[in-house]
């Protein structure tokens, strides 16, 4: 086996590979002997019939295809072995066939790998600073949630259903006087004002009087995900059989220490001020440092190969398939229910996949040319800290982490050498306009 690369477009590298006469020859013979077991020739036991017997049958070329496979998945592998300080793959190759025949075999591979990147100014950068300060507003929000939270239900009988309440009801849709699917139900919570269901359905349902039975013109939005009733108008039947509100407790330092443990109000003000506010800095902390990235990346020329968009772009898909799950949805049902497929999905994602990944090839072009690592002692530092949130002590708990959270650790450590270090070495002036007003 002979083969030569050389420099191709788009951040790839261009493999020209040739099998000699008995490389091609033990490639066929490996075909024969992973398809032999499938061929009944009568004279011969199934799965015994002679090399000899088959080619004289089929010919040689019936075994091209899985031998050019064969070959492939034996010599690609040595010789990205053999060149791995030359050639640094980023992706799945793309393999062209030129020539074939008994004596031998040419193919070609365009080869992604880790591109170029000329690096523009990273320091020196003027970057107007975001700031997320908790306001008074913030910690009332937290207030009511805990106090709604802790809310009970009560029934209510002596006046009609209004904003706010939770109804009971029975409800039954039709279009043309004909039931359509999904729109009948029966002992159906609803919240009034909650806006769960159609524009017009709610408003109906306020002022009924328990065992109130009505009819509720509306129609459906032009949106709607089914596509069968976008825009149809519908009658709704709709009997009410109860009508709940919510007893809020108030909010005192009784309240709080029995909800949270806290001693007093003022003392859980404190401690969720302290804990949004440390929130608020880690979101406004990426988002700066994000900014500073783009800075960066408007003076860096780089190349990227489409096989580490395409990856980046898959991986968003997943993600966003996650985000589906622990809603309750399956990504699949998102395609049928929204009309979107995935090809315009990851379409819609290629610009910002391309981004993510100029930004991150940019960070290991200034941790290597800035020589950023992660000492042994720093690395033992943090697994002693992830020990001591967990009570256990540091050699139980580092005995039980294998060397890829290790390696997570050491890459956690040089990133924020590097943001340190781009902290530094730029300016982040001070905004125009915070965010949020300061909290009093």
């Amino acid at each position: 086996m002979q083969y030569t690369y050389e420099p191709a477009e788009k951040s790839q590298v261009k493999l020209s590979v040739k099998l000699s006469t008995e490389d091609w020859e033990q490639s066929i013979r490996s075909a024969y002997e992973k398809n032999k077991a499938k061929f009944n020739i009568q004279g011969f036991r199934k799965g015994h019939v002679p090399f000899s017997v088959i080619v004289g049958v089929y010919g040689k070329e019936f075994f091209y295809e899985d031998a050019v496979n064969i070959a492939i998945n034996k010599y690609y592998p040595e010789i990205l072995e053999k060149e791995a300080k030359n050639i640094n793959v980023v992706g799945d190759p793309k393999f062209s066939l030129e020539d074939i025949n008994e004596e031998g075999v040419s193919l070609t591979a365009l080869v992604p790998v880790m591109p170029e990147v000329k690096i523009g100014a990273y320091k020196g950068i003027k970057v107007e600073k975001t700031e997320y300060n908790v306001t008074d507003a913030d910690i009332e929000d937290d207030l009511k949630r805990l106090a709604d939270r802790n809310s009970k239900e009560v029934s209510v009988t002596d006046r009609p259903a209004q904003k706010g309440d939770i109804t009971v009801i029975d409800y039954s849709g039709s279009i043309d006087g004909v039931k359509f699917d999904g729109g009948t139900a029966s002992g159906q919570r609803l919240e009034l004002g909650s806006g769960s269901f159609i524009p017009g359905f709610e408003e109906g349902v306020e002022g009924m009087n328990i065992g109130d039975e009505k009819d509720i013109n509306v129609t459906f939005p032009e949106d709607y995900h089914a596509e069968d009733l976008k825009g149809k108008p519908a009658v709704f039947n709709v009997k009410l059989h109860e009508i709940i509100t919510k007893q809020v407790p108030e909010i005192t330092d009784e309240f709080i220490k029995e909800a949270t443990g806290e001693e007093t109000l003022e003392a859980y003000k404190t401690k969720i001020r302290e804990q949004k506010q440390k929130a608020n800095d880690e979101r406004a902390r990426n988002e700066n440092e994000d900014k500073l990235l783009s800075e960066i990346a408007k003076t860096t020329e780089v190349e990227i190969p489409d096989a580490m968009i395409d990856d980046e772009v898959n991986n968003m898909v997943q993600q966003f398939g996650y985000r589906l799950m622990y809603q309750g949805l399956k990504l699949e049902d998102y395609f049928k229910y929204s009309g979107q497929t995935e090809e315009a999905l990851k379409e819609s994602y290629k610009a910002p996949a391309t981004d993510r990944v100029k930004k991150q090839l940019i960070v290991n072009t200034i941790i290597e040319k800035e020589n950023l690592t992660a000492t042994e002692e720093e690395i033992s530092a943090k697994v002693a800290e992830q020990a001591a949130s967990v009570n256990k002590g540091v050699e139980e708990y580092r005995a039980g982490m294998d060397e890829r959270q290790l390696k997570y650790i050491e890459n956690s450590i040089i990133v924020d050498k590097l943001f340190a270090f781009l902290t530094e070495n730029n300016e982040f002036t001070k905004p125009k306009k915070t965010r949020a007003k300061k909290a009093e």
